[in-house]
């Protein structure tokens, strides 16, 4: 059994004297970790103790930007990896994973003992965040993940994120402890179409600059090609993808990927797939002696798709060499991850999934924005897995609301709060405008009905009270005053939000992503809010009735054209939120308003 302390709550009861102590936690949830009731000022300087070379340790980098260094401190640092002469006597206290460290800080100094350079780093990031408490706890943790690769595919279809973007996503990967990014955008034509073809100078200027970002935050930056819709099975096109394979180690890659998913043809060979994969394997990955295990993707990735007859997964399972990876998206194309998903799955491939999660991307229902809680994955199939990444949203910035919590997640299952991940990723994301984003994101989960059949829970906090007023006011016209109350309430929280979000001057580029989000949301909030007065209405004063209807009438037109003319260009053109229960309910009163 691990021994866990909720540090968030030690840290509240602490006498720091720090409204920011109350709302603090370590994300991802550390493994072990204890905290004293003492703690100290964070020092503001401090001496250097490595064997670390601190021109290449990214460790040691992060640590010098957090606290300047000065040899004649009274307060230490020591960082290091496991076998350091000067962190001997910590080994002991190393966990025996990789990415695993210690970190012990006490009165006179810190100890950051690792397995690994990445280990280090990681111990380094879990300090940065205690450093932005008024005090600093004396605390020691043992941590590690317990699932070995973590983090995002950048594989959806639409707008690909630019580059700026992609800068601040492996920062955010680097800050909350995931280690993979895999670039397989399907409308970049040099991934995909144009797969033969050498990224133009100023595409692969920038590639490298994301590569070097990657490095700097311990990221594996893979690159995935995507050949397999006019792949011809001869020794030209297998040099053409070495060649661009080449071509990518050039720019500093190190990991890479092939992906045979949505296609159709001789593509989706299962033995030449194998071959050509085997060759790579042979030729390019284990000749490099530096390159991260190489990652396929299969035509059939997930179980409705699988056609167990053609014996496809079973060829490749036989065939693929074993370090090779083979990536897995669930039951369905979008579909949450359990122990009977990976118990089929892993005797096929004869290897444990690269699981490819399709949340929160919303390529398939592009009017959502899906900012809810990240829950529905199993906590008790850290072993059966080799990785876990996230498929994001074409809204680079909202959808680091899931990630924070899928980087939860896949560190420690077994600790993993959803709701409590959830609220410190909005509180992460608009510390000064929390609240707001929490009221929009509360209703801004669901993704409708669509194709995949996957949906989301929304409206929570409210969905009881709306039940109770449609329930009584249905049947007989009586108003339930304490769901009214809760309900009045809601949509004056929904217009508040919609109104301090969009002129927020906190993190505009999320504020800029959910704008049109927005401007339904403050609609929504106003129809609801005509909806509850209209109720109050005696019907017998017939022109005061019918004045009222006329407004709900023109609101509802209102909210209509608004969701419908914003958001145009997309697949599914316009903005939907608040569609599961809220403005079902809203609808339902204003027909039996209208119908008496």
């Amino acid at each position: 059994m691990k021994k866990n302390i909720f540090l968030w709550s030690v840290l509240g009861l602490l006498s720091f004297g720090s409204v920011q102590a109350q709302d603090f936690a370590l994300n991802p949830t550390p493994q072990n970790y204890q905290v004293e009731t003492d703690s100290l000022t964070p020092p503001t300087t401090y001496q250097l103790e490595t064997q670390l070379d601190p021109s290449s340790s990214v460790a040691v980098q992060l640590l010098r930007t957090l606290l300047p260094e000065d040899p004649l401190s009274k307060f230490s640092i020591r960082i290091g990896i496991r076998g350091d002469k000067n962190l001997k006597k910590y080994n002991r206290n190393i966990p025996q994973v990789a990415e695993g460290y210690y970190l012990k800080i006490e009165k006179n100094g810190i100890v950051i003992a690792a397995n690994d350079e990445r280990g280090a780093y990681y111990g380094v990031q879990t300090l940065a965040q205690l450093l932005t408490l008024d005090k600093l706890p004396m605390a020691e943790i043992a941590d590690y993940p317990d699932i070995p690769y973590r983090g995002v595919v950048e594989g959806f279809y639409g707008q690909p994120w630019n580059h700026e973007a992609r800068l601040s996503q492996l920062d955010f990967y680097g800050r909350n402890k995931m280690n993979v990014y895999i670039y397989g955008p399907k409308d970049d034509p040099y991934h995909n179409t144009n797969w033969r073809k050498p990224y133009p100078e100023k595409e692969a200027k920038q590639l490298q600059e994301l590569v070097e970002r990657a490095k700097q935050n311990e990221v594996i930056f893979y690159w995935a090609i995507h050949p397999g819709q006019d792949i011809r099975w001869n020794d030209q096109d297998r040099d053409l993808l070495l060649k661009k394979f080449e071509s990518m180690y050039d720019l500093g890659v190190r990991g890479f990927a092939v992906f045979f998913d949505d296609i159709s043809g001789e593509g989706t060979n299962a033995d030449k797939q194998a071959e050509l994969l085997n060759y790579i394997d042979e030729h390019f990955v284990q000749v490099k002696k530096d390159v991260s295990p190489l990652i396929m993707c299969p035509t059939e990735y997930n179980k409705s798709w699988a056609n167990l007859k053609g014996g496809y997964l079973t060829t490749l399972g036989k065939q693929l060499n074993p370090n090779i990876q083979i990536m897995w998206t669930g039951d369905r194309v979008v579909a949450n991850i359990d122990k009977q998903t990976l118990e089929f799955i892993n005797p096929l491939i004869q290897r444990k999934a690269y699981i490819w999660w399709n949340f929160p991307v919303s390529d398939y229902v592009q009017n959502r924005m899906l900012v809810g809680p990240v829950y529905g994955n199993g906590t008790d199939i850290k072993d059966d897995m080799i990785a876990f990444v996230s498929n994001p949203m074409e809204h680079a910035e909202a959808s680091k609301i899931a990630l924070y919590s899928v980087a939860d997640y896949t560190w420690n299952p077994e600790d993993y709060d959803s709701r409590r991940s959830w609220k410190q990723a909005i509180r992460y994301l608009m510390p000064r405008h929390a609240d707001y984003l929490e009221t929009f994101a509360m209703h801004s989960s669901d993704l409708g009905e669509n194709g995949h059949k996957f949906r989301r829970e929304e409206s929570q906090n409210i969905r009881p009270a709306l039940a109770a007023l449609c329930k009584a006011y249905l049947k007989d016209g009586t108003i339930d005053r304490e769901a009214y109350r809760q309900v009045s309430e809601e949509c004056q929280k929904i217009c508040q939000a919609a109104d301090q979000l969009i002129i927020s001057d906190e993190n505009k580029e999320l504020i800029k992503e959910i704008t049109p989000w927005l401007i339904y949301f403050k609609q929504l909030g106003v129809y609801g809010n005509d909806v509850l007065q209209a109720m109050t209405i005696r019907q017998d004063n017939r022109q005061a009735h019918e004045k009222i209807l006329e407004q709900l009438r023109i609101q509802r037109t209102w909210l209509e054209q608004t969701g419908k003319h914003l958001n145009e260009k997309a697949r599914q053109p316009g903005v939907k939120c608040g569609t599961k229960y809220l403005l079902p309910a809203f609808d339902a009163l204003f027909k039996q308003l209208s119908d008496h």
